[in-house]
């Protein structure tokens, strides 16, 4: 503060001067408004120059360092008058130009101005490559190396930086050696500049040559932390984990002290080998933890299906005061549509309103992805519609959630819509309408969109594409254009094609073709319970019980684990958890009584139970015991004992698929309780109302 006072008063005092100042005069205060990069004082000293002009060389001295200073504050047009105004120039008051237009990203102007060099040095050489490079015109910089080559102008060491780091973002591996071995016989590596190395080292990593990248790591004559972290990454990147975790122990050998990119990298590590335990141990053993790390701690959790320690981590991230920004908050909302956490997501849609990063659109694109996951699409449907700028994310977040609660026509005129705009659709786009026209039983036009993907898109159809296509045809009854779409496929068939076609044939009672496709199923996934289930299930439906029976001893024989399903319900911040004819819950008693009085209810009203739902060889009175306590059922009862006079619907989340019997159960209830009752089961949302499902009893 007294440097800048001080400096004011020496400027002052020139002003006010009469007599003429000598040239070191200006050459020191000058030097003082570089040091302390102030440009207010720099325009005065300008001022009272061009006021009192002079022949002496210093004069274009002080010019060109305040060309500098305006160029390095990023005041470009500051610096285009007072060149423009130069009646001197040299090379230095270009180059001061140059980095000036390099830096503003005015690449054309940068060009045309070295073109126009009458003379050029290799800063101006490194200044233009600079430039291209950071405008990602990687063929024009290493254009621009070969000219300063054929020239003859020395390259130094900042060049050859420039040159590797074009072919490394370019992935121009053959051109990047022949720089790496000009930058050998130079020696640059041998005197030990870091920079140098650290460039080759990431050129060889972003280029797969890891062995060639350990190589010249290894021959460095001294590293940096910058030199391990881009070790670090390349092998988490490759997927080389155990090298990542030598190399970071390896770095803490040596004394040198990791940084939050380091900690950033290495945690990555260990949420991708499941290693949570040595995940929290180093982040609560980091001093200073910067929102990359919290971050890093949330999507590692997020991405491995653990979305309420991920919003553990935000909360304590809020409580910490940890700078929240776009990338967290999508995070956390992403969560919450995994888990569909609605009043926690609604919470954090206030706190991204309240900090205003709602107007952020990987933020708004997140929540109209949670809002449809969280089954309120007309919610997702306001903040789409008031959304300045959309991508192809939230196109396909909001086609996905009209798809997934049941509003496949709205799903599908949105993506009329979404071509109209020029929008161009992706894999994930296709794979929803072509859901919607699934549920909505469009066969014409789910036909029309999966021959567009190649007709008129010129993509090429993915096996959830075809998958969507047998689940459309198998809806529809015909299980033999399924079996012709699959023998027509130019790639082999493989899990999710073969799932899809059970799936078919099970809608259809189709044993012969659904014991083909759980044949295969078996033999790519023998420890998944899936297709033995279903299957033995057909089997079940049509008093095959011996061979339902072998299916069992065959799952039993390669102790395949049947997925306990369970649904699951919300109150006051707190998740209750329900098995089918479970008698855990320390309302029990009060549960069972509810569920009867409900029970009886919907019989006075014209329910009856689905025996075909009982797939086990039981007498009709056990056959209707065994599906009277399923989860769902229990959830929805334990709903009403706590809220009986509620108007509010009641939502409900299962993990496996809701059965014929449960789904018949629930329309009966939302007639009879005047309630709308949303259910979530693996596949899609069903909203119940007036006895009606969204639907359509196509599930």
């Amino acid at each position: 503060m007294r440097s800048r006072q001080a400096l004011r008063q020496a400027v002052d005092k020139l002003h006010s001067s009469a007599a003429s100042p000598s040239s070191s005069w200006y050459c020191n205060l000058v030097r003082h408004c570089v040091h302390l990069n102030d440009v207010e004082q720099a325009k005065r000293l300008q001022s009272h120059l061009e006021a009192h002009p002079s022949s002496d060389s210093r004069d274009l001295f002080v010019k060109n360092r305040l060309l500098h200073l305006y160029s390095k504050s990023g005041n470009l047009a500051l610096a285009r008058d007072l060149f423009d105004g130069m009646p001197l120039k040299d090379v230095s008051s270009y180059n001061a130009l140059l980095s000036a237009l390099s830096r503003a990203g005015l690449i054309p102007e940068m060009w045309e101005l070295f073109c126009s060099m009458e003379s050029r040095d290799a800063v101006s050489y490194n200044t233009t490559m600079t430039g291209f490079v950071r405008s990602r015109n990687y063929t024009r910089a290493l254009g621009l190396f070969v000219g300063m080559l054929r020239d003859r102008v020395e390259c130094t060491d900042y060049g050859y930086v420039s040159a590797i780091n074009a072919c490394a973002q370019a992935r121009r591996l053959k051109c990047g050696k022949q720089v790496h071995q000009r930058i050998l016989i130079t020696g640059s590596l041998r005197r030990g500049n870091v920079f140098v190395g650290n460039a080759v080292c990431d050129m060889y990593m972003r280029c797969g040559e890891i062995g060639m990248a350990a190589a010249v790591f290894d021959g460095m004559a001294s590293r940096s932390v910058v030199s391990w972290n881009s070790m670090i990454s390349g092998y988490l990147s490759a997927g080389m984990l155990d090298k990542c975790f030598q190399l970071f122990c390896d770095m803490r050998d040596t004394g040198i002290e990791p940084d939050q990119v380091t900690i950033s990298n290495v945690l990555g590590a260990y949420f991708q080998v499941g290693d949570f335990n040595e995940a929290r141990r180093i982040f609560a053993g980091t001093k200073e933890r910067d929102k990359v790390l919290w971050t890093t701690m949330m999507s590692g959790y997020s991405q491995n299906g653990m979305e309420e320690e991920a919003l553990l981590v935000f909360k304590d991230m809020l409580t910490k005061g940890i700078e929240i920004d776009s990338f967290s908050m999508s995070c956390a909302i992403s969560c919450c549509a995994k888990s569909a956490s609605l009043c926690l997501g609604q919470a954090i849609h206030g706190k991204v309103i309240v900090l205003g990063s709602d107007a952020n659109l990987l933020v708004s694109s997140s929540i109209v992805t949670m809002y449809g996951k969280c089954g309120m699409a007309k919610d997702a449907s306001f903040i789409f519609q008031a959304m300045p700028s959309r991508n192809i994310i939230t196109w396909n977040a909001m086609i996905s959630g009209y798809a997934q609660n049941g509003l496949d026509l709205e799903a599908v005129n949105l993506y009329k819509k979404m071509l109209e705009e020029k929008v161009k659709p992706d894999d994930i786009t296709f794979t929803a309408v072509l859901s919607a026209c699934v549920h909505a039983n469009l066969i014409e036009q789910g036909q029309m969109y999966f021959e567009s993907i190649s007709q008129v898109h010129g993509a090429i159809p993915s096996s959830e594409h075809y998958a969507s296509m047998i689940n459309l045809h198998g809806q529809s009854g015909e299980v033999t254009k399924a079996l012709d779409l699959i023998n027509g496929m130019p790639h082999k068939p493989n899990y999710v094609i073969w799932s899809a076609l059970l799936s078919a044939c099970a809608s259809n009672n189709d044993i012969e073709h659904a014991e083909v496709a759980a044949r295969n199923l078996f033999d790519l996934d023998p420890l998944y319970a899936g297709p033995y289930i279903i299957l033995s299930n057909m089997y079940a439906s049509h008093g095959r019980w011996k061979d339902m029976a072998s299916v069992r001893f065959m799952m039993k024989e390669r102790n395949v684990k049947k997925l306990t399903a369970f649904s699951w319900i919300e109150f006051d911040s707190k998740v209750h958890k329900f098995i089918s004819g479970d008698r855990s819950h320390p309302e029990t008693d009060a549960l069972y009584e509810e569920l009867q009085k409900l029970i009886a209810k919907l019989s006075d009203a014209g329910y009856t139970a689905d025996m075909n739902s009982v797939l086990h060889d039981l007498k009709d009175d056990e056959k209707v015991a065994s599906i009277s306590y399923h989860s769902e059922k229990l959830a929805l009862a334990y709903s009403l004992l706590k809220r009986p006079d509620s108007k509010m619907p009641i939502r409900i989340l299962k993990n496996i698929r809701v059965c014929s019997d449960c789904h018949v159960f629930m329309k009966y209830a939302s007639k009879v309780l005047g309630r709308v009752i949303v259910l979530r089961d693996y596949n899609r949302y069903h909203h119940f109302e007036g006895g009606k499902c969204s639907c359509k009893d196509t599930w």
